[in-house]
């Protein structure tokens, strides 16, 4: 076929363009977006993508390709598999980094957990089956009239052997920029992996913008909480032990529930209610929503004003703080779990540092901080090895704090 070589060389551009993205994601944001969707598949799924240009070359090859242009077609497709290499090399580097991190914090690694199911990382959408989790889903947690005419909904993920004690919980809160996103399909891998081992995970859903202003989105995750507490009964929870995860977006409000514990302000019609949470884990988080730190592009804030806030910063900059988890930091926080890629093109990781550095100085209770090499936004959507690593490390984290509980110890930051 004489177009083969042509199409070869296709593959063999679209193929390193990729990769290089993936090392290197474009943070301008007339590109923002598409270098970030590229890159999170090419990232996370390296092998996986390895193995499909593999095997569309081996086909155009067996037609003929490999002659004119299509020669260099193979050449950029072998610089890309090199490539594609190094990536998968810098996920393996997650366990390093994030056990050095449960190292620094006194974390004890040598305590034996069960492994996340290794054959996921070869057949990704098997995390949403496994054959000792049960999931009960779209469990309505509110009142129409409470959020705008329409119930919001959780999903139920708890050990399909339950023994009557009443479990840990942990709520995860799904990313998408405020104004998308769906609890069916991000924190899979951690909650499944965590009710395999005893764990009551619950995925939430809030109201999204722009329809919902803030701080609509921070109730209806503290609406969740009081929920969760109210019916831990015949949840088979322990009410006084409720941790709460999430990323980007759903990373702000786990941030924001941390540290509002109980705030009237975000409990409009619940003001009694018990929202505190004994543990956060921040995947990827929005740190600093005033951009205080100015590490974000001009059209930032003009962004946030549209979608999320519906003021104008300079007309209230003071609300902005408030929103900010950089600018909320408090002694009592609860312990604090803060994990981010260290080339997250959409959620600065220097934002990261500086919020995990604040928090430590405010706060005596353990603030763990693990930066992963190599790693984009929203990574552990998908069970690579870099989510595995972390996931077990979380495991780890939470364990400790939930066994603290039961002795009645806080988890409380070494002394250097």
């Amino acid at each position: 076929m004489p177009e083969t070589p042509w199409l070869l060389l296709s593959l063999g551009v679209l193929s390193i363009g990729l990769s290089i993205n993936a090392l290197r994601p474009r943070r301008g944001l007339a590109l923002l977006l598409p270098s970030f969707f590229a890159a999170w598949w090419t990232t996370e799924l390296a092998l996986h993508s390895l193995l499909i240009q593999l095997g569309l070359a081996f086909l155009l090859v067996a037609e003929g390709a490999l002659e004119g242009v299509g020669l260099v077609g193979a050449a950029l497709l072998l610089a890309s598999w090199a490539l594609l290499l190094v990536i998968q090399r810098e996920g393996h580097r997650a366990d390093v980094a994030i056990r050095a991190a449960l190292d620094n914090a006194g974390v004890d690694l040598s305590d034996p957990l069960t492994r996340y199911p290794r054959t996921h990382l070869l057949v990704p959408p098997l995390m949403f089956w496994r054959r000792d989790v049960d999931v009960v889903h779209d469990v309505p947690f509110t009142d129409p009239s409470e959020t705008g005419g329409r119930p919001l909904h959780l999903d139920i993920y708890r050990p399909r052997e339950r023994d009557g004690q009443r479990r840990p919980a942990i709520v995860q809160v799904h990313g998408g920029a405020w104004v998308i996103g769906f609890k069916g399909y991000q924190g899979i891998p951690l909650l499944t992996h965590l009710a395999a081992n005893g764990w009551v995970g619950f995925n939430v859903d809030y109201r999204l913008s722009p329809r919902a202003s803030w701080p609509d989105h921070l109730v209806d995750v503290k609406r969740a909480i009081a929920w969760i507490r109210a019916h831990a009964d015949e949840l088979g929870v322990d009410p006084d032990f409720i941790v709460v995860t999430g990323g980007s977006a759903g990373g702000h409000l786990t941030a924001m529930t941390a540290l509002t514990a109980n705030d009237p302000e975000y409990q409009p019609g619940f003001e009694d209610a018990d929202t505190a949470v004994q543990g956060a884990v921040v995947f990827y988080g929005v740190f600093d929503i005033s951009n205080r730190l100015g590490n974000k592009p001009p059209s930032y804030l003009r962004i946030i004003e549209q979608i999320l806030m519906k003021r104008r910063f300079a007309d209230d900059p003071d609300a902005y703080d408030r929103a900010s988890p950089l600018q909320r930091v408090r002694a009592d926080a609860p312990p604090v779990f803060i994990i981010h890629g260290s080339q997250d093109n959409l959620a600065p990781v220097v934002d990261a540092r500086a919020f995990a550095e604040r928090l430590r100085e405010a706060s005596d209770d353990l603030v763990l901080y693990a930066e992963l090499p190599g790693a984009a936004h929203a990574f552990d959507v998908f069970p690579s090895m870099r989510t595995v690593a972390v996931i077990e490390a979380v495991e780890r984290f939470l364990d400790r704090l939930h066994r603290g509980h039961r002795r009645g110890i806080r988890a409380k930051r070494p002394q250097s």
